[in-house]
Order: C-alpha cells, then structure tokens, then sequence
C-alpha cells in the first residue's frame, strides 16, 4: 500500500481509512467508480477556484458525476466571481498533479475547502489521495473535521460526466 502525507496523516490522527492503488494514468471519476465498485456520485474530485477579487485559491470538493457551479460558489463565498484557473494553473498552486489534488494534502497550506452538500447522503466518500493512482476512502465526518471543510450546494450535473 502508498505512504504519503494523507496515508500519514489519517494513521496520526487515528481516522479510519481505505486506500486503493489505481492505475497511475490520471483517469476520471467515472472509471475510477467502475473500478472501485461504488456509485460515481461517492467518488469526489478537488478543484481549484480562484477567487476573482483576490485571486486567493480555493478547494471544491464536488461528486465525480457533477461539475462546479461557479455562479452558486461564489454566492456561498459572498464573491461577485470565481473562476477555474487553468490545469497547468492548477498544478502549480497546489504542486500536484491534476487527478491527485487532495484536500488531505493541502490541509497545512492554508486552503479553504468547500464540500458539497450531497457528501451528506454518504457516510464514507472516495477522494484524491494526494497523487495519481492513489485513493482513499474516508468518513464524510473525518474530512470535514479535517479540512475544516464547509458544505455547500455548489456542483450542477456534468455534461461530459467522464471527469
């Protein structure tokens, strides 16, 4: 099984947790489902948000068959707007890789972190683990605590449901 700073720290702090080795090509949230077994709605992707005033980033944490509502997270955030920073973008405000952007990882890097609310109809989801083919499954309870994560109504149904 993986080590890292996620693995580390739910063992610290004695958070009852899954991981599981996936293939380390970035695939999405549809078909690490398929493989884990679990409702694509209980496989949740991390996505970086700017803030348009100022220009602070963000972690949402949306189900993987839902994209972010930018218009709905902005008003959570008393923000005018928000906007999706690029991939590249992405990966140099986190320094990771796009498909192992994990809230867990990022904990002591001062991100605020947004759930949504659908989270709540589960009692574990499946997040990043902090790099690509790890995931770990975790009570919805231990990443808010965590995180200090605030739940919001802030994905709409995706299109291309393949992220």
């Amino acid at each position: 099984m993986t080590t890292n700073n996620a693995t580390r720290l739910l063992n610290s702090r004695k958070i009852p947790y899954q991981a599981f080795d996936l293939p380390v090509e970035k695939i999405g949230a549809l078909e690490t489902a398929q493989i884990l077994k679990v409702p694509v709605g209980q496989v949740f992707k991390t996505i970086v948000i700017i803030r348009e005033k100022s220009n602070k980033p963000l972690l949402a944490v949306i189900p993987g068959d839902r994209e972010v509502d930018l218009k709905s997270l902005a008003n959570k955030l008393g923000e005018k707007k928000v906007h999706l920073p690029t991939q590249r973008e992405a990966e140099k405000i986190t320094g990771l890789k796009a498909g192992g952007i994990s809230p867990l990882v990022l904990i002591h890097k001062g991100f605020q972190v947004i759930l949504d609310e659908a989270a709540m109809q589960y009692s574990e989801i499946h997040i990043s683990g902090g790099q690509l083919g790890l995931n770990i499954r975790l009570p919805v309870s231990a990443l808010i605590e965590l995180t200090h994560a605030q739940l919001g109504s802030i994905s709409k149904p995706s299109f291309g449901q393949n992220e």
